[in-house]
């Protein structure tokens, strides 16, 4: 796992330093770049496969035509590497970049479909003058880009691409309204206008500074559910787990794992455990000081000390406290966008334990939710059938009465979001679960001069994919935003940064093409049956795991934020949040955020999470559009830019 960086136009070596050493943090063991003609590669290197030098990128064939910069793992690398010596390639190293060039050189862009991993590379190929840039099918690894007058700029982090003089910061601010929306931003846009993210399972042709080619490679398995009985799914949900775990346990340094007592990372420990690594070292959290009873949240330090007790692994246990708020500017810097969950504390901090242990790799259970039907929302849509087929006026009542509930109440806050939505159709609907907010009161939030900036409905090009959906079922179309969004450019996306800001590189075994294209062959009701998300998974845990953490409440991956929130958090709202700060921003209307700040504190409404992320846009605005990043980068990153390897051309 690295972080890579470069571009075809316009970027002087300083530039090219200061891209590189800004993702150190990605890469610790290794920093190098190289200018060729008019292209500028660097690299950032997290030694996990073939620790020697060999594999130091950028990298070239053994006939100097083509130059990676890659990040990520490619799990069947040995078997395409022996294929390759079979056709006549020659190899210097160990290691999977120098795979993917001569793939490359041997398939052209066809190789992608034979990579089975997650990566975000960019080469060089001097005979054909191309810059060719790709990211793995399912989003694991980020890559960033932008087209200016310049040149063509890309980036493992966006953070990096700040530096180039002719990106500009204008922002983009129906992203940023879809960011208030759901607390990450959906789809390719990010909040700057000249920034945006390549999409999984697709790949750019760079030539003469322009891009000539964006085409897709790869696509999620299509659901085509089949007729299998329990225990033949259950075996081949199994079969398929344990040899994704197998294959993504290959590391020539020290693998770990997260735990936080749900069924996902449990199962994922359990399997790793099966499969000879009875020393994994496990990693949980322990939220101390305000309490999550209000949050929602089931305390999951017993479940995860019950799982490592059952499987007798070790299990480290990592303090969040209030003063985890300290390190809010230092989350933001690094998660690049301006994510407003505070499930991502857990990460950053278990991540910089494990790196104190000397760990290098971690497992995940992320995605098991997303591709077995595990979150509550899916339930949610299920339980339409119940009431879905009331007259339009039965609905709007139900939802006007409802919405009266205090919120106060973990229970009626639940029972309120359920049915704030009732009232629209069926795709609109499907949408609303991801809410955090109406889209309504976000409009009304932003100062009227932006207001009219504003797209008509910002959330049209998820709409149109719902739309498009015509033959799939309310869940599965949940499902597949999920998978499309949701999962990428969220989970895993807040992961990749928190746990890189560390040096440490997160696997997920639940991401396999193997176990993805056994999901898809399941049926819902094998998904979802007597009010149990994930009740196959759960089935099939059975052989791993005690009943006890299989069917315990689910919970999210949480921190007490509202509690924070009225207490710790609130010098800083006052602060950052006031009319002064608010105005002279000039995005949002300060009466608007007050009254928002006023019903939260009343219990009138729960805006707690709209509020949190309120607050983290003016930060990140600080960090990213006041240039403050560049001082908070300095004093993070440890290596100057006259430290870093440059290869000449």
């Amino acid at each position: 796992m690295c972080g890579i960086a470069g571009a075809m136009g316009e970027l002087s070596a300083f530039s090219l330093k200061r891209m590189a050493s800004i993702m150190q943090h990605r890469g610790p063991d290794h920093l190098a770049m190289g200018s060729f003609a008019d292209v500028h590669l660097a690299h950032a290197r997290l030694s996990v496969i073939d620790l020697s030098t060999h594999s130091n990128q950028p990298l070239w064939d053994t006939n100097r035509r083509a130059c990676i910069v890659f990040n990520g793992e490619i799990y069947n690398y040995k078997i395409l590497r022996e294929e390759l010596i079979d056709l006549g390639y020659v190899f210097l190293s160990e290691g999977d970049a120098e795979v993917i060039v001569n793939l490359y050189l041997h398939y052209g862009t066809s190789c992608l479909t034979k990579l089975v991993g997650m990566f975000a590379f960019a080469l060089w190929d001097s005979e054909r003058s191309e810059l060719f840039l790709a990211r793995d099918t399912y989003g694991v690894k980020p890559l960033y880009y932008a087209q200016t007058k310049s040149g063509f700029y890309f980036a493992s982090e966006l953070k990096s691409l700040l530096v180039v003089p002719s990106i500009g910061r204008d922002l983009n601010y129906d992203a940023l309204f879809r960011t208030l929306v759901f607390l990450w931003s959906p789809g390719p846009d990010t909040v700057l206008k000249t920034i945006v993210k390549l999409e999984p399972g697709q790949y750019l042709i760079v030539r003469d500074r322009q891009i000539v080619k964006q085409a897709i490679f790869a696509h999620w398995p299509q659901y085509e559910p089949q007729d299998m009985s329990v225990s033949h799914a259950c075996q081949r949900i199994e079969q398929a787990l344990l040899t994704s775990v197998t294959n993504q346990s290959v590391a020539d340094v020290p693998v770990g794992a997260f735990l936080s007592g749900g069924l996902d990372s449990s199962l994922i420990v359990a399997m790793a455990a099966r499969r000879g690594q009875s020393n994994i070292e496990s990693f949980t959290i322990k939220s101390v000081g305000q309490s999550c009873n209000n949050d929602g949240f089931v305390d999951d330090l017993p479940y995860a000390r019950q799982v490592a007790t059952y499987l007798n692994v070790k299990l480290n246990v990592v303090d969040v406290n209030p003063q985890i708020i300290q390190l809010l500017s230092k989350m933001l810097y690094h998660l690049d966008e301006p994510h407003a969950d505070p499930a991502s504390f857990n990460v950053f901090l278990i991540c910089e334990k494990a790196r104190e242990k000397g760990i290098k790799v971690l497992f995940s259970g992320a995605g098991g939710d997303d591709i077995f039907s595990g979150y509550r929302r899916h339930n949610a849509i299920i339980l339409e059938q119940y009431w879905s087929w009331l007259p339009m006026w039965i609905r709007s009542a139900m939802q006007s009465t409802i919405s009266k509930l205090p919120k106060k109440n973990v229970l009626f806050r639940r029972v309120s979001k359920l049915f704030s939505y009732i009232s629209l159709p069926i795709n609109e609907r499907i949408l609303s679960y991801f809410y955090w907010i109406n889209p309504k009161i976000v409009r009304g939030l932003f100062v009227q001069s932006i207001q009219t900036q504003l797209s008509d409905n910002p959330m049209s090009s998820l709409l149109t994919i719902l739309d498009e959906q015509k033959e799939k079922n309310a869940l599965e179309k949940m499902l597949d935003l999920e998978r499309r969004y949701f999962l990428v450019d969220h989970n895993l996306n807040y992961t990749d940064k928190l746990s890189m800001a560390s040096g440490i590189e997160v696997r997920v075994p639940f991401l396999d093409p193997d176990v993805l294209d056994v999901a898809s062959n399941i049926s819902v009701n094998l998904k979802h049956r007597r009010g149990h998300g994930k009740w196959i998974l759960k089935k099939m845990a059975e052989k791993y795991l005690p009943k006890s953490v299989i069917y315990r409440s689910k919970t999210g991956f949480g921190a007490p934020l509202r509690a924070w929130l009225h207490h710790d958090l609130k010098p800083l709202i006052d602060e950052l949040l006031n009319e002064k700060t608010l105005s002279k921003r000039g995005i949002f209307n300060p009466v608007a955020v007050r009254h928002l700040i006023d019903k939260d504190l009343s219990g009138q409404e729960d805006y707690s999470y709209t509020i949190f992320a309120l607050l983290c846009m003016e930060l990140w605005c600080r960090l990213f559009i006041d240039g403050e990043a560049m001082d908070i980068m300095q004093k993070f990153e440890k290596r100057s830019v006259s430290d870093v390897y440059y290869e000449p051309a």
